[in-house]
């Protein structure tokens, strides 16, 4: 049998995915694409580094299973499933099942290695991607990277940072600003920040699909693009709600909402650039910081605020519930050192701060954005 590997890159670190299924290795590969520089790499040249290896094998994952729930174990919660855990971090290898997934776990501390197993290939290919990114941040941290909660956009290397909670509009003002001409997504929710030689701060993306309303997807003109790729056979992420595909298909730009929730589109990142044209950035060096609020009626505007990066916009690892640090790959704070969050914080509070409050008009929005930001130089 034929096996697949890609290699995922970022700043001098490196992890590499490989299986015997293609559809394993093309999945991390279209998730990370440009924004890690994934490549596919002759699997015989893989013989040392961070691997991540996703295997569709029902009786191997059987054996795995078995073997964690005969064996004193904990449970815990891992991208909301309930994960069974054999081992600890001081045994060197530790594995885990995740029952109500059919996925399975190895992972061999001190060799940088994690195995994953499953009985359907696409469970097992998003579980393979979401631990290549844990590893790839596990390398990242201990390098002296830290994790912020911001949005990112590039301009020949010049990056402008949004802040702010839910709702608040981070990916709103990126968006806008991506869709000018010359300027790249560098991401969506979260970025590494590094201090760097030059007394700046370095910005990388950490991927991740992105949820966009379908109101403000129909306001960047991009529903009917979305419309017609459905129509065409092709699909959003698969974490989106089949309500959100339905009205996508019939035309209905009516935002969705569940117990307080708006259901979005989830786009794959790959999508931004074939589908809507956006290109990806791959880093760039903090320049601006904006703090955006989005208000229905309102027109863009500049307001007095005394909003400045804090300790609550750097992810830590007590924060981080969603994936706990229980495979040994971080090997640091979820969120990377406090030194290192320290140190980024004084420099970002240095750069020009913009608090603003943008409307629903996203034309309006982004040409006020560039006046305040400097892209239109």
């Amino acid at each position: 049998m034929s096996t697949h590997a890609v290699r995922l890159e970022s700043a001098g670190a490196a992890v590499t995915v490989v299986s015997a299924e293609q559809a394993v290795t093309d999945w991390s590969a279209r998730y990370f694409g440009t924004w890690w520089k994934a490549a596919p790499v002759d699997p015989a040249d893989v013989c040392a580094g961070a691997l991540v290896t996703g295997s569709v094998d029902s009786d191997d994952y059987d054996s795995l299973a078995l073997g964690v729930t005969q064996a004193p174990h904990t449970s815990t919660t891992y991208a909301r499933a309930q994960l069974l855990l054999a081992g600890d971090l001081s045994a060197g290898v530790i594995r885990a099942v995740s029952p109500e997934e059919a996925l399975a776990y190895r992972s061999v501390l001190g060799v940088s290695r994690l195995d994953v197993v499953g009985r359907v290939t696409e469970d097992v290919a998003t579980a393979t991607a979401r631990l290549a990114r844990e590893m790839m941040r596990g390398l990242l941290l201990r390098d002296g990277w830290a994790v912020l909660h911001a949005s990112a956009v590039v301009q020949d290397g010049r990056t402008i940072l949004t802040f702010g909670g839910k709702g608040a509009g981070k990916t709103t003002t990126a968006l806008a600003l991506a869709s000018r001409p010359g300027v790249g997504l560098l991401a969506n929710d979260r970025v590494f920040v590094r201090p760097n030689e030059r007394g700046g701060v370095d910005v990388l993306p950490w991927p991740s699909a992105a949820a966009i309303g379908l109101g403000l997807l129909e306001a960047l003109g991009w529903f009917e693009t979305a419309r017609e790729r459905l129509e065409a056979g092709e699909a959003l992420h698969p974490t989106q709600d089949a309500r959100v595909t339905e009205a996508l298909l019939t035309g209905d730009r009516t935002p969705l909402w569940e117990r307080g929730k708006e259901l979005k589109v989830q786009v794959w990142p790959n999508q931004f650039t074939e589908w809507f044209g956006v290109p990806l950035a791959t880093a760039g060096e903090a320049a601006v910081l904006v703090f955006p609020r989005v208000e229905a009626g309102a027109g863009p505007a500049a307001e007095e605020t005394s909003r400045t990066v804090g300790d609550g916009d750097f992810m830590i690892g007590k924060t981080e519930d969603r994936y706990p640090d229980v495979f040994g790959l971080v090997g640091v704070d979820g969120g990377g050192t406090e030194t290192a969050r320290q140190s980024v914080g004084r420099l970002l509070a240095g750069l020009p701060h913009h608090a603003v409050v943008l409307g629903h008009d996203v034309s309006a929005n982004v040409d006020f954005l560039a006046k305040v930001t400097g892209l239109d130089g």
